[in-house]
């Protein structure tokens, strides 16, 4: 048992058939940390998830929690709780009811467990709500109750399947914000699923990248950014241009790159295709001759010292500095 650790997959692999969907994943992740399971959809990461919390078995490898070994235990016993993306709230039942429930199937009295109810209520700020029925509350604040309801037994792992999909773009700021203010106070692991990069890069602790049911990076969500091992990982992840390099494909981050004269540094030219305006920043895409695409993210107030429209010519320049050198795949 290793206590740094509050999750553990060793050679973790699923088949569904013929089909492998997850192939021989091993992750640590670090006792009381958010981490992040993301990638494309059939990348694996929600079959992974499932596994973790037992709702699917594991075909080869081992899962420990806690530095238990849980990958024949049932979901019950493995000290794990999950958050559907459905929230899966009873529509019958206010919400001091459905956040109890779970121990109401303990046995627990209902005073005590209506109490504990309002202490989990009052955690995700859901208390004056406790009579509503699920149907009388917004999309959020569903998700509150459902978060209560799944913090309540006391997890050692709390599991998110795309907790903030269905939100609208205001509401999932705010509720990711409170996602990482309950970790940070509950001092428990959660571990997430989304396809979303913005989301696993503003959450996560530890950042697990996933394509065709391998782990093709994990690491902090700086380190994966800065330093993607591969041009996968790099158009995934996003904000990053790919091109070919004298050794090997090479990674420039947009942000790194300008408008500019070419000159005896690394550049780029061609034709500018787009032109979007994003507040602060002002992206510009050019194209290639050979139609290779290649972004510059601009700062507002430079791009319209000298602003370009689409059909002008224009080229990137950067500093070699920036350059990252990648693997082939």
């Amino acid at each position: 048992m290793d206590p740094r650790f509050d999750v553990e997959l060793v050679s973790v692999t699923k088949r569904f058939g013929d089909t492998v969907a997850v192939d021989g994943i091993s992750l640590r992740i670090p006792r009381a940390s958010y981490c992040c399971l993301l990638g494309p959809s059939g990348c694996g990461k929600t079959t992974t998830l499932r596994m973790i919390a037992g709702h699917e078995a594991v075909s080869d490898g081992d899962i420990l929690i806690g530095g238990q070994n849980v990958s024949n235990l049932p979901p019950v016993l493995r000290g794990t709780a999950m958050m559907f993306q459905s929230y899966a709230l009873f529509p019958h039942l206010n919400c001091l009811d459905n956040v109890a429930f779970s121990l109401k199937m303990r046995g627990v009295k209902k005073m005590e467990r209506h109490e504990r109810a309002r202490e989990f209520l009052k955690l995700v700020h859901m208390s004056d709500y406790s009579m509503r029925l699920p149907a009388q509350l917004s999309g959020g604040q569903q998700q509150r109750v459902a978060l209560a309801r799944a913090l309540i037994t006391h997890p050692k792992v709390l599991l998110l399947d795309e907790p903030l999909s269905a939100l609208d773009p205001f509401l999932r700021i705010k509720v990711r914000e409170e996602l990482k203010r309950l970790q940070r106070e509950l001092e428990i692991t959660f571990i997430h699923v989304t396809h979303s990069q913005d989301e696993a890069m503003a959450m996560a602790d530890v950042m697990v990248v996933m394509e065709d049911g391998l782990i093709r990076q994990a690491g902090a969500p700086r380190e994966v950014f800065e330093r993607p091992v591969n041009p996968f990982i790099a158009r995934f992840i996003g904000g990053h241009n790919v091109l070919p390099g004298p050794g090997g494909p090479i990674a420039i981050r947009a942000d790194r790159c300008r408008l500019g004269i070419a000159g005896n540094g690394p550049h780029i030219s061609g034709r500018v295709t787009v032109v979007e305006y994003q507040g602060t920043m002002v992206r510009v895409a050019v194209t290639t001759d050979p139609g290779d695409e290649v972004s510059a993210l601009v700062p507002d107030e430079l791009f319209h010292r000298q602003p370009v429209e689409p059909g002008d010519a224009a080229t990137l320049v950067w500093s070699e500095q920036d350059v990252h050198h990648m693997a082939q795949a």
